[in-house]
């Protein structure tokens, strides 16, 4: 199946602003990734992408050109967008690549989620299908949605996701031993992975 990856990156991070300083964007925050090797957020996240995921379209705003100097450096084609809502930016990056199979939706600030995660992710994807990681019962990232769930994802809009879709949907629980995939950067103190 051809699976594409889309990594949002538009929201504001306005908790971690808080707290680190309003010129502070959490996706450019430096942080050891779990291979020991220090890099901003978003970097670590776009590496983290296995090798299979060849469509990459990673959604930000246009206020933030360094983001999408290193999305561009890792494959990625970025989309420009004024809203940071997450359904917006869903709706956006699906419209612009519907032919394909699936979608891996990938949250830039999530930098700890083993690339093996991912990857079983990807396997449980079919047409009617909603994959999603399992750890320690809990439901985590990234999320990947078959091809019949297009038209609902591009019908999303504002700050909701696509966690409605679960209701009504076929979901794959993928078990995973990784809390890399619950652990997502909202405050400066979880720049240390733990």
């Amino acid at each position: 199946m051809n699976v594409g990856a889309i990594i949002l990156a538009a929201g504001q991070g306005s908790r971690y602003r808080q707290m680190a300083g309003a010129d502070q964007d959490k996706l450019l925050a430096m942080c050891e990734g779990r291979d020991g090797i220090v890099r901003p957020v978003i970097e670590q996240v776009l590496r983290n992408l296995p090798g299979g995921v060849e469509a990459r379209l990673l959604v930000t705003t246009p206020d933030r050109p360094e983001i999408a100097r290193l999305a561009q450096s890792y494959g990625c084609q970025v989309l420009l967008l004024a809203s940071a809502g997450m359904g917006d930016s869903i709706a956006a990056a699906v419209a612009a690549c519907p032919a394909l199979d699936g979608w891996l939706v990938v949250l830039g600030d999530m930098p700890f989620i083993l690339p093996s995660s991912i990857e079983r992710v990807v396997e449980g994807i079919e047409v009617d299908t909603i994959s999603v990681p399992v750890q320690d019962g809990e439901f985590g990232h990234p999320v990947g949605f078959g091809r019949s769930f297009g038209t609902a994802l591009m019908a999303l809009s504002g700050d909701r996701g696509a966690k409605p879709l679960f209701a009504s949907a076929k979901v794959v629980e993928v078990a995973v031993d990784d809390p890399g995939v619950l652990w997502d950067v909202d405050l400066p103190v979880a720049l240390v992975f733990q």
